[in-house]
């Protein structure tokens, strides 16, 4: 008679001692802003950050969703660095002009994306690439286990 084997007890992930980048892309469409959430959302719970993946993933979905809305590029690039305390996410895309922030959220939905950006992560910022002539750009995030960001 067969006998069923459990698998191997999995060990709880640990973030890395020394910093890891992993990169990511998707095509610039409307199913990108769920893809590439959900890869960043896996990678936290893959490098031992749980408690940081729900604001990684609201964070990284306002970005790509922005870059989704207000250009006209072909890919999106995520870049994602973690280490033992901390997570940097960048997205980049080629289009070097971005929108900025209103002074007033607008009513209804939408609008929101980097006022939440603001308001959960630990720190924050736009990159431009090119020097003088700037061919492209990053929004990044950071986010630290027991800061701001960590539930």
């Amino acid at each position: 008679m067969p006998t069923a084997l459990a698998p191997p007890a999995r060990p709880p992930s640990q973030p890395p001692a020394s910093p890891e980048t992993y990169a990511l892309a998707a095509g610039n469409r409307g199913s990108a802003p769920a893809v590439l959430r959900n890869l960043v959302v896996s990678l936290m719970h893959s490098t031992g950050h749980e408690n940081l993946a729900d604001t990684a993933r609201l964070l990284t979905s306002e970005i790509v969703t922005n870059v989704y809305m207000h250009t006209r590029v072909r890919s999106i690039h995520v870049e994602v660095t973690v280490d033992a305390h901390q997570v940097h996410v960048y997205v980049r895309d080629n289009e070097p002009r971005y929108r900025a922030m209103p002074p007033e959220v607008r009513d209804g939905e939408g609008g929101l994306g980097l006022y939440l950006v603001e308001k959960y992560a630990d720190a924050w910022g736009i990159v431009h690439f090119g020097g003088l002539n700037p061919t492209g750009k990053a929004v990044w995030f950071r986010l630290v286990e027991g800061g701001m960001g960590a539930s």
